[in-house]
């Protein structure tokens, strides 16, 4: 399944961002202030594409944190049950209750 994700999804996906990448280097102009965008001390030009690579970077970033907070009460449930089994390994076992003997049972017809 590995190898299949990673040639089908991986190889095509890394010929898109390399095609991207090369078709996209010309400076392009960033401002943060959208008031005064000819501001020099708060425009930065980067190529295109370290924007996009950027862009994406980010959301992968937010994606996880999102996904890792969301799953929080799931690790603590596990946890939780993690200490609950290590107590119950840790007290000792009673023993085992005495059964007393069967008697024997006169067989019918004896």
């Amino acid at each position: 399944m590995n190898r299949f994700l990673k040639i089908v999804v991986f190889i095509p996906l890394a010929i898109v961002l390399v095609a991207l990448a090369v078709a996209n280097r010309a400076a392009t102009p960033f401002t943060i202030d959208p008031f005064n965008p000819g501001n020099p001390g708060l425009t930065v030009q980067w190529p295109l594409f370290v924007y996009l690579f950027a862009a994406l970077a980010l959301g992968l970033v937010i994606g996880s944190v999102a996904t890792w907070l969301r799953q929080g009460r799931y690790r603590k449930l596990a946890r939780e049950s993690t200490s609950e089994l290590q107590v119950l390994r840790d007290r000792p076992t009673p023993p085992p209750p005495v059964v007393p003997a069967a008697t024997a049972l006169p067989r019918p017809g004896v």
